[in-house]
Parts: C-alpha cells; sequence; structure tokens
C-alpha cells in the first residue's frame, strides 16, 4: 500500500478516535503559540497541517494561511473545520512536502509541527520550505528529541525485546536527535535564531506512563536550558540570506 494510502487511512482512524480533540491543545501547540509573532496580513505556510485545526487558529489570527498534506482524507477535514469556522484566508490544498506548489519566496513564516520524522526524505522538505520563504522570513518547527530519559527507556525496551518504537503508530516514522535536527535544518539553508523544548518526562517504572513534570514547562529560562533533553524540540530559524531557490 502506497504510504499515502497509509495516511489517508490513519488520519480516518484518529480522528474518529478523538473528532472534539483541538489540535491548539498539543504541547508543541502551545509552546509554538507563546513564540508565534504577529501574523496579521502575513502569509503563512503550514506543512503537514493534518485535520487543520491549527490553520484555522492561524486564520483566526488574520493571518492568510496556506495548508497542505499529503492526506487527501486529513484534507477533507480540514476543509470541513475551515467551512465551519469561516475563515476565508484559509486555503487547504494537497502537496507533497518535498514538492511545495509554490513560487519562491511565497510567505512570511512557514510552520511545521511534528512533521520532518515522518518524511522520507526530510532535507529536500526543508529546502523546498527554504525556498518558499522570503528572505526575511521565519520557520517555525518542531520534532520529536529522544536525546532524553524516553530514549534511553526505548533503547531498554528494545534491548529487552520489547515494542517500544517512538511514534509507531505512524506509518512511516523515524527517530532524531536534537544535534541532527539542527544540523539539517543549517544544511537545508535556514540559520536557526532560538530553540527551546518541551514535555519533560520520565519513565520511572517499567509497563506505566511515563512521569511529567509541570513545573519545567512553566518557567521558561530553564525549559531552555533543559530543551536538548525535552521531548519535543523546538526551532526558529530565519532563512539563511546565501541560501538559493532550488
Amino acid at each position: 500500500m502506497k504510504l499515502e494510502k497509509q495516511y489517508d487511512e490513519w488520519h480516518r482512524r484518529v480522528f474518529e478516535t478523538g473528532p472534539e480533540h483541538r489540535d491548539e491543545e498539543s504541547p508543541w501547540h502551545r509552546l509554538l503559540l507563546e513564540y508565534l509573532p504577529c501574523i496579521s496580513g502575513r502569509r503563512v505556510l503550514e506543512v503537514a497541517c493534518g485535520r487543520g485545526g491549527f490553520a484555522n487558529l492561524l486564520a483566526s489570527r488574520g493571518a492568510v494561511v496556506y495548508g497542505v498534506d499529503f492526506s487527501e482524507s486529513a484534507l477533507q477535514i480540514a476543509r470541513e473545520r475551515a467551512e465551519h469556522e469561516r475563515h476565508g484566508r484559509l486555503f487547504i490544498t494537497q502537496a507533497d512536502a518535498a514538492r511545495l506548489p509554490f513560487g519562491d519566496r511565497s510567505f512570511d513564516t512557514i510552520i511545521s509541527c511534528e512533521t520532518i520524522e515522518h518524511l522520507p526524505d526530510p532535507i529536500r522538505a526543508l529546502q523546498e520550505m527554504a525556498r518558499v520563504c522570503r528572505k526575511d522570513g521565519l520557520l517555525l518547527l518542531t520534532t520529536p528529541n529522544y536525546l532524553n530519559a524516553m530514549g534511553l527507556y526505548y533503547i531498554y525496551a528494545r534491548v529487552r525485546g520489547r515494542r517500544a518504537t517512538p511514534g509507531g503508530d505512524q506509518p512511516f516514522d523515524r527517530v532524531f536527535l536534537f544535534p541532527q535536527i539542527r544540523n539539517m535544518l543549517k544544511r537545508a539553508g535556514w540559520v536557526i535564531v532560538r530553540s527551546d523544548g518541551t514535555v519533560h518526562q520520565f519513565p520511572i517504572r517499567p509497563g506505566h506512563n511515563p512521569v511529567r513534570v509541570p513545573r519545567l514547562e512553566t518557567n521558561r529560562a530553564l525549559r531552555r536550558i533543559l530543551s536538548p533533553l525535552a521531548l519535543h524540540y523546538f526551532v526558529i530559524a530565519r532563512r539563511s540570506t546565501s541560501s538559493k531557490s532550488r
């Protein structure tokens, strides 16, 4: 089965399990909103917008939002949400992140949440994001980082022969450490401006849910220091002035 069809089925299953779920309630979206600059009147691209919840929120803030995703079933839900929310500045289209259907320097802001780890060619996708971003534009990106206690637990589980695959419910998934994330961004033509992280949790007892430490999330200074150890790594990057259209 093609990856596109696998994601169609995955999105339908997730939506049917929790249709009331709001994307902006996820920890990575909450962190991104802390740093999101004023986007009123700006052109914003969300790569892998999924079922459209966060794209709708961005449009509600006055941005002209384009949401793209690989899965047509996800986009059908996104279009229904957009019609219900009545944000006339939201445009939804199917596209591959590695081949974005937009001209060079089309957007002021690019947003990519929990996406590059699910792409067969993340470098090419990041290059495409740089191509369609204006020279003074920003990329706000989140992705899982396994250089932490949870990553050690996955190693332990695999050594013990247990199934513990990060993101294993999705059809395609990679495991990245935060130095790899930063290196990929630089190779793709981005200059990192700031980084942060969210969700600090520890697998105290095998077979039980990990213990989270919410106080680390509310202390921004401490959270930033510990960001390389967070489960979700967040980066703000600016398009390099030396990067060329590809």
